[in-house]
């Protein structure tokens, strides 16, 4: 089933990849149901792995949607678009994500308690990565000498961000892996599977294969959508960033976390959440930074404007607030939404 509905959005996006809104829409669709099937796929590899593994698995395999719209846009010279979407990804999953997660599982069971040392130790992390975004962005507004070399200061950052990345990938993994480590008794469609027979290997590989090649083409499609799309849509390039390209490249993490906190797994629910904004920001910014430098074209360089940086910091230390105590209640999720309402609304004119 899962297979047909991928084929159809495919299909869809496909037709309309001429038509700028509607293809953006259904670029944007195709790309979410691609997700959801490898989310599928990676889950079927995972009961030969244990579930570590699995979740670093469908975590790399989760991303590769948001990894391709952004190689694309910066092929297209959209720097700004691929700055939005790695912010806006790190904004969605620390202050929408949880909040939404948060406010559903305090309104369905009131105050929930979780073990606080994993997420205590990624928003530590995080702080890393403020530290990464901030450094470039101090040094080219304060005309420091490292002005003039902004492109090799920036490739600088993101190495120590991957090798900061490759140190955290045990305590990642012992600590409940990555996205989806444990969606397969997330909620019904995992009940429903249980007694379902696992794939054969070889036609989970392949299916994670074909999909991932669907998402690199869905991912062309949608960038060159996004483009001829902002016009009528009145939408600045950040913007489409921020939001746009964001939430469509989170789409199915996201229903997974609101889906754990809701049946009280909150635990689980601050591993997808906090895990996958650790990933865009330790692995995919910087790997992102490198592969600009070889491509050709505009460089990606971790300068952005200095406003992100500020809302990546204050998501970062209302989150390490947040989770700081063990406990979290419906009133501190609205206060996390409330504050990416906030940020979004003020990139909607550029």
């Amino acid at each position: 089933m899962a297979a047909g509905a991928a084929l159809l959005a495919f299909v869809g996006a496909g037709l309309l990849r001429h038509a700028p809104v509607p293809g953006l829409i259904a670029s944007a669709l195709a790309l979410s149901v691609l997700a959801a099937l490898v989310s599928r796929g990676t889950e079927q590899v995972g009961h030969r792995l244990g579930p570590g593994a699995t979740g670093s698995l469908q975590a790399a395999f989760g991303n590769l949607p948001e990894l391709f719209v952004c190689i694309f846009s910066l092929r297209a010279g959209l720097v700004k678009v691929v700055q939005g979407a790695l912010i806006g990804s790190i904004l969605a999953n620390t202050l929408l994500v949880f909040g939404v997660a948060i406010f559903v599982g305090g309104v369905r069971h009131g105050r929930q308690q979780f073990e606080a040392r994993a997420p205590r130790m990624m928003a530590t992390l995080m702080l890393v990565v403020v530290a990464a975004l901030a450094v470039p962005t101090l040094v080219a507004s304060l005309h420091t000498p490292a002005a003039g070399h902004l492109e090799a200061l920036s490739a600088a950052c993101a190495i120590v961000l991957l090798l900061v990345f490759c140190a955290s990938i045990p305590f990642l993994v012992r600590s409940g892996g990555a996205e989806g480590a444990e969606p397969e008794t997330a909620g019904p469609r995992s009940h429903r599977e249980a007694d379902q027979p696992a794939w054969p290997l070889a036609v989970a590989i392949t299916v994670l294969g074909v999909a991932g090649l669907a998402a690199a083409v869905v991912s062309e499609w949608f960038v060159g959508t996004l483009e001829p799309a902002l016009g009528p849509l009145h939408l600045s390039q950040t913007f489409a960033g921020l939001v746009i390209v964001a939430v469509a490249g989170n789409a199915v993490e996201n229903f997974v976390a609101v889906k754990l906190a809701a049946d009280n797994r909150m635990e689980y629910a601050m591993s997808v959440v906090l895990n996958s904004a650790l990933q865009v920001a330790l692995a995919i910014t910087p790997i992102l930074v490198l592969l600009s430098l070889v491509m050709g074209g505009p460089v990606l360089t971790l300068v952005l404007p200095p406003l992100l940086v500020v809302a990546v910091l204050l998501g970062t230390v209302m989150s390490a607030i947040i989770v700081a105590d063990g406990e979290t209640m419906w009133l501190e999720g609205v206060a996390l939404v409330a504050l990416y309402g906030m940020v979004a609304a003020s990139f909607w004119w550029g």
